[in-house]
């Protein structure tokens, strides 16, 4: 949610168009490499899964987003708010406007209360919500991580648009294709803990100590926080700061915007390399006048929609978040839980001048 960057091509298409995978803001998903698999089997609990279980009608579930006001988690959560329509359940988005590490605690007490059947969130920060989901756990409520990951014990599965691996190391190979592999790049992530953007940026950071890279040099991780103003400034500071900066790599759909826009502005238009995560309505613009090359990302309905009837498969009992159970995700078709109750959606989509206009989102 590894990827040789021209097979890609061949190899992804988004979801719903006819293979799988995208974004519009801090993107996100996450794999935890150095978590055990024992944390996730004690959020799935001891109870059996009965994968021939109706799915209950009349399901309760929130999505919550990182924050309101992001384009991309809106269009996420609407998609699982329409999916949970199908299934005879009721869906809706609450949330905070700030990105910050503590923002959502709030919003889950509040659903608490309201008894739901299921939360599904998008951490801030993989620790700081893990107080009060345990707390929705211990009374039957469940949760479902999507998009960007908590602690596997805070949650029973954890919905990832792609492989993590994938994500971060293709990124380095798409910039290093289109600058010859040389010279020194900069990352303008969302927050600083924002767990899918530092899961993806260690593998970027791994990526590049490859020898094929040698003629690359990481000089800055910026954060703009999902904040389109302060993107834009992150983005101007650092070519400021770095006059050799050859290429920049947003993987928030609300950076590479906003990087693309100081950048299509500026004398740094032709000069300075940018890609990253964004949608193909964001970045045709950019796709068309030159600004940027290439992108990637996947499908965000389709994330959505398969989280939506991972939190149904979950209260109806089909699965309990342990490693091997599957379940039916309506148009999507059979699901397999991975390792540490991983759900992977499917391998991101490079966008580019010849394929953008076959995609609206």
């Amino acid at each position: 949610m590894t990827l040789r960057l021209r097979a890609p091509r061949r190899l992804v298409a988004v979801a719903s168009a006819g293979a799988l995978a995208l974004s519009l803001a801090a993107c996100g998903g996450t794999t935890k490499d150095s978590s055990s698999d024992s944390g996730n089997k004690a959020a799935a609990g001891d109870g059996k899964a009965d994968p021939n279980a109706p799915l209950k009608k009349g399901l309760k579930i929130a999505f919550l987003p990182k924050q309101v006001n992001n384009p991309y988690e809106t269009i996420v959560d609407n998609a699982g708010i329409a999916a949970a329509k199908e299934y005879g359940g009721s869906a809706k988005e609450v949330g905070p406007s700030d990105a910050s590490a503590s923002s959502q605690v709030s919003y889950i007490n509040t659903l608490i209360q309201q008894r739901h059947d299921a939360i599904l969130i998008a951490a801030n920060d993989q620790n700081a919500v893990c107080g009060p989901l345990k707390q929705a756990m211990a009374k039957k409520i469940k949760v479902v991580a999507y998009d960007s990951d908590t602690a596997p014990e805070c949650r029973n599965v954890f919905i990832n648009q792609a492989s993590s691996e994938e994500i971060g190391r293709s990124e380095v190979k798409l910039l290093a294709d289109q600058i010859g592999g040389k010279g020194d790049i900069a990352i303008l992530s969302a927050t600083a803990n924002a767990t899918n953007q530092n899961t993806w940026i260690k593998y970027m950071q791994d990526e590049l100590k490859k020898p094929e890279y040698s003629g690359m040099k990481l000089v800055k991780i910026a954060y703009g926080d999902d904040d389109d103003q302060k993107s834009f400034q992150q983005t101007q500071g650092l070519l400021q700061a770095y006059p050799n900066l050859k290429g920049i790599i947003s993987p928030t759909t609300v950076g590479i915007a906003a990087a693309a826009r100081y950048i299509d502005g500026s004398k740094y238009k032709g000069k300075v390399t940018l890609t990253g995560l964004g949608t193909p309505d964001q970045m045709r613009k950019f796709i068309k006048d030159g600004t940027v090359k290439s992108f990637e990302l996947w499908d965000p309905k389709n994330l959505g929609y398969l989280a939506s009837y991972a939190a149904a498969a979950l209260s109806s009992g089909q699965i309990t978040g342990k490693q091997g159970e599957t379940f039916k995700a309506g148009k999507l078709g059979e699901r397999t839980i991975g390792a540490n109750g991983e759900v992977i959606l499917g391998p991101p989509t490079v966008f580019d001048a010849k394929n953008i206009d076959q995609y609206h989102f």
